[in-house]
Order: structure tokens, then sequence, then C-alpha cells
């Protein structure tokens, strides 16, 4: 077999989501990178890796757009990746939008099968186009450290009579990932909990944040008791994937009214009545959330 012919073998079983196919055209111990793997992987990380892309994309699939040899035992191929994200993707709930990639694979080849696979294409690209941000932003200048913040709304604007506060510092880059995802169901059975008004998270390098508003701190109290989030705290305290951590409960010692501009006259108000009308006579929109 030629090697474009090769080469079209492999891209027929990405496109037939046949994991064992691609990796039968590889010789053994062959590998693929891209700006996703960032390092070369082969194998069964590369069957985890394909698979975790058809769960995310289960359409997922490649057109050619340009192939051709580059040299001995070389080939260079240009595709479009087609698919709709219908499926979890890095822990998130599918967003049903479709994305049209491009990018290119360069081969290595030896005696028919494929060496080496190495894939360009814009890694922000897909996150955007599935409605993710893609923030670039250092890691640290100075004494200020940056990282990434979710905010989760019920839409309650009544003031909180308390506020939970969870810390963990995480053991590694893999067990950020994993009590991030612990954290994101322990915040959907927040949802649910009676006296539950917002919450807050932030991930700064290792160190996790959750910030949970309350009517009361009795309310606060559930989270302890119910959902993942006990599953969270089993792990801190057991020790896999936490350096140490902690959980508390704040209570209300004073919060000003909230202030809301007229869009008529631009004059702010402090705690506007029932009403909801500024002097001037024009309704006031609805205030912000506390938290």
């Amino acid at each position: 077999m030629d090697n474009i012919a090769s080469v079209r073998r492999y891209f027929k079983a990405w496109i037939d989501r046949d994991a064992d196919a691609i990796l039968a055209s590889l010789v053994a111990g062959g590998t693929y990178q891209d700006p996703s793997t960032v390092v070369p992987v082969s194998g069964e990380a590369l069957r985890s890796y394909v698979n975790g892309l058809w769960l995310a994309f289960p359409d997922l699939t490649f057109e050619e757009e340009s192939i051709g040899e580059t040299g001995h035992n070389t080939v260079a191929a240009q595709w479009l990746m087609r698919g709709t994200n219908t499926g979890s993707m890095m822990g998130l709930p599918p967003t049903g939008k479709a994305v049209s990639l491009h990018g290119a694979d360069f081969f290595t080849l030896r005696d028919g099968k494929i060496e080496t696979v190495i894939g360009y294409f814009d890694k922000g690209e897909l996150p955007r186009q599935i409605g993710l941000d893609v923030i670039v932003q250092p890691a640290q200048i100075g004494p200020f450290k940056f990282g990434i913040s979710t905010s989760v709304q019920t839409g309650k604007t009544q003031e909180p009579g308390a506020f939970s506060i969870t810390y963990l510092e995480a053991l590694d880059d893999a067990t950020v990932k994993t009590v991030r995802e612990g954290s994101r169901a322990s915040l959907v059975d927040m949802l649910k909990m009676d006296g539950f008004i917002g919450a807050v998270t932030a991930t700064i390098d290792h160190r996790m944040v959750t910030i949970g508003a309350w009517d009361s701190p009795e309310a606060s109290r559930q989270v302890m008791k119910q959902g993942a989030h006990a599953g969270v705290m089993k792990s801190l305290y057991d020790g896999t994937v936490a350096k140490h951590g902690f959980t508390s409960v704040w209570t209300k010692h004073r919060i000003n009214p909230v202030v809301v501009r007229c869009e008529t006259c631009g004059k702010t108000t402090r705690g506007p009545g029932e009403d909801r009308l500024c002097s001037c006579g024009a309704k006031l929109p609805d205030p912000a959330p506390f938290w």
C-alpha cells in the first residue's frame, strides 16, 4: 500500500469512529500529537483521546482538502473537521453547536504504516465555536496570580443572610480537574436547595475557592449533608485530591442597599421602594442580585 493510501485509511478510521483501526494504521509504538495532547500519545492513551472527541462530537467527520507526499515516507494532509457538540467536553454540558475547524496533519511512515502524526490547528477556535470563552492571560505578575471564575445565579435579589466559603489547595493539575468536576456537580445540587441564592467559584493555579450566598446560616448547612459536596470533602480528608483546605460559614454584619441608576434621568436611587419609581417619575430597572 502506498503512503497516501495509508494516510487515507487512517482518516477513514476516524470517520468510521473505529479506534482499533486507528491504532492498527500505526506502527507499534506509533505516536499522535496535536495542540490538545501537547505531548505525543500512543496506544491506549490515543484510544482514550479519540473516544473523548467522539463522545463530545458523536457525528465527527473529516473532509480531505489536500494531500500529497512531501518527501521520502512523509505525507502532508489538509482537512476540515465538522461535528456537533452533543456530548460532554472537558466535563461541561453539551452546547448543541456545530463546529467547522480547518487543520493539517504531517505524517512519517514506515513499511506502509504511520510512525508519527503531528497535527496543527487553532486550539482556541473549537471552544470559541461551541460558545466557550478563550482567555489568554499571564499566570502571575509579581504578587498577582490569575485564574478563572464561574458565577451561578438563581435570579434571587434578596439580601444574603450568610456566605459559605470552601477552599482547597489541589495536589496537581489532574486533581484540579477532579475537584472542578465535583464542584460543578455540587453547584447543580445547590440550585435545588431551599435558601440558596447564588455562588462564585475561582481557580487560581491549584487554589480553588467556592463562595455561596444563602438566606440563612441554617440553609447553608444543607450542602454539607447532601449531594456531591460530601464526596469532595471526603476526598479532602483522605488526601487524594488536596494538600489542605477548609469550609466555613460567615454571617451578615452589614450590607448596604443596592444602588439603581434611572435610565431616563441618570439619577441613582438607594434601596428603591416597591413602586420602583425614580423621583423623576420613570420606572427604575430591576436591581442586580446581591451575589
